[in-house]
């Protein structure tokens, strides 16, 4: 019979209290956009912006390598808030801008290299380089978003895991792209593309755990 009394004082206390804050999209943004800017410009501080930098990026193919990744994510960001949060509706559809974008480049520049000059332009000097980079930059951004994430309720734990690590890969992929004199459309679009994947698969598996609930 003592236990009753204590059951309901419990009850009581617990439903008195108040309720955790609510997630908001600064709470999952803020996290990730303060770890990649510190991640990147650490790194940018290293190994240096390219020296051409500001003439460079007059050059339609060169903006293009900074712009497409950063568009998207951008566009993945918002998603990942919008799907953290159960009844948002998420358009999908969005993303296919600047990937429909990254093909047009790189069909151009299939279309404008000699065959044998392919290899070459798709591989550059630097690819294993590129690759490692925006995977290593865009790994505390991902941790962080995910950890953000966990105060949220995904329905669907997987897809914001990799949307998180869609946007923070591509972020790394727009801050990297500051550096790398690797202008070749051929080049960005397979080895940026190749790491936003990696990204997002690493975001998408870790997600699945994550943000399980």
């Amino acid at each position: 019979m003592t236990d009753r009394p204590k059951t309901e004082d419990l009850i009581r206390a617990l439903a008195a209290s108040p309720p955790p804050p609510a997630l908001t999209g600064a709470g999952i943004a803020w996290p990730m956009l303060g770890g990649l800017a510190v991640t990147v410009g650490a790194a940018l501080a290293v190994i240096g912006l390219r020296p051409d930098l500001g003439a460079a990026l007059m050059l339609p193919q060169v903006a293009a390598k900074t712009v497409l990744p950063l568009v998207l994510a951008v566009l993945a960001l918002v998603l990942a808030l919008r799907s953290a949060r159960p009844g948002r509706r998420l358009r999908a559809g969005w993303l296919t801008g600047p990937a429909a974008a990254a093909l047009a480049l790189f069909l151009q520049g299939l279309a404008q290299t000699p065959s044998g000059a392919l290899l070459p332009a798709i591989m550059g000097h630097s690819a294993a380089a590129c690759l490692m980079a925006i995977t290593a930059l865009s790994a505390p951004a991902i941790a962080l978003g995910l950890w953000a994430a966990r105060r949220g309720a995904p329905l669907r734990p997987g897809l914001t895991g990799g949307l998180i690590g869609m946007a923070a890969s591509a972020g790394a992929a727009a801050g990297y792209a500051l550096h790398c004199t690797e202008d070749s459309p051929l080049f960005f679009t397979t080895w940026y593309g190749l790491a936003i994947v990696i990204g997002t698969a690493i975001g998408a598996l870790a997600g699945r755990r994550v943000l399980r609930w």
